[in-house]
């Protein structure tokens, strides 16, 4: 159908003019003009987003005044404020703890690192076949019932302490390595429980896929098995290194100075509170950006498997 100057198009040729391509913007170049319903929709929705947004705008607001005014006017608000919400001695604080996060965050590249590859060795022991390797199952599973059984604190409290009341010779004092250690070992058993996971829910008909073609059980695993099996596991993975990343804080029972230790010094002197506020904030905001690409990647996986896609 042809549509002159001057003349509206019908609603069915508008439809399809949708379909081939029309922009929706005025007359197109290959004649198309929207009709006025599609333009009074279009129109409908824009109105309808622009409400939408200046609703939840003035919610927001009302609602973040209406917090402000019950916090203070709250009893005793003015001695809270005062010993958690110090402007001094956060600005006391905050290079301070700046400077001792940065060994919280070489603590995390560190053990994270050490903790997927201590874990994945793991789980592939775990899944080992054959009865040659049931020692080896049963040691794999011991350790990460033990320790994903023992409390981390307790962990650390007997590595970072008492290892170094045994004055062995050749064995470090240093807190910093014997933290990392510590968290290595406990984050070790969980992320081993997630490959294994992950490893045990490849069908078996993709081993044995494997095996037609000529690979042996080993190239089975590494080439076939492990790859999917690390895919899926993405998400989990992710939020173990989040869980890390705060946890490095705990070195600091034995003295290490990092931005909790920094917070701390600061506190027994002044025995004012706020250099542990501005601690848990700088965690809070580091650690956000990893939990926000957590869901996004957990968001793209959820999505690709919907499609179909491969994981």
């Amino acid at each position: 159908m042809t549509v002159t100057k001057g003349e509206s198009a019908p609603e069915g040729a508008a439809d399809k003019g949708d379909m081939t391509g029309g922009t929706g913007d005025g007359v197109a170049g290959d004649g198309y003009a929207p009709s006025e319903r599609r333009l009074a929709r279009e129109r409908y929705k824009r109105a309808r987003a622009r409400r939408a947004t200046t609703v939840a705008a003035v919610s927001t607001l009302a609602t973040a005044v209406l917090l402000y005014l019950v916090v203070v006017n709250a009893p005793g608000w003015p001695r809270t404020k005062e010993t958690f919400f110090s402007a001094h001695y956060a600005r006391e604080a905050f290079p301070k703890v700046l400077e001792g996060l940065w060994l919280n965050v070489r603590l995390l590249l560190v053990c994270g690192a050490a903790v997927l590859v201590l874990g994945m060795l793991i789980a592939v022991a775990r899944t080992l076949r054959g009865p040659v390797f049931f020692p080896l199952r049963v040691l794999a599973a011991a350790y990460t019932d033990f320790f994903r059984g023992l409390p981390l604190i307790i962990n650390l409290m007997i590595v970072v302490l008492g290892v170094p009341a045994l004055r062995l010779q050749g064995v470090t004092v240093d807190p910093v390595l014997l933290g990392g250690t510590a968290l290595t070992l406990t984050y070790s058993a969980y992320v081993a429980e997630v490959f294994r996971a992950g490893i045990e829910s490849i069908h078996p008909s993709q081993r044995a896929a494997a095996r037609s073609l000529g690979l042996t059980n080993r190239q089975a695993l590494r080439h076939v098995v492990l790859p999917q099996a690390v895919r899926r596991q993405v998400p989990p993975l992710l939020n173990d290194l989040v869980s890390l990343q705060k946890d490095t804080g705990l070195v600091s029972i034995g003295g290490a100075v990092d931005a909790v230790r920094a917070a701390d010094i600061i506190v027994g002197r002044s025995l004012n509170y706020t250099p542990y506020i501005v601690a848990g904030l700088v965690f809070v905001a580091l650690t956000i950006p990893m939990t926000r690409f957590t869901d996004w990647v957990t968001a793209r996986m959820d999505r690709r498997r919907a499609q179909g896609g491969s994981l």
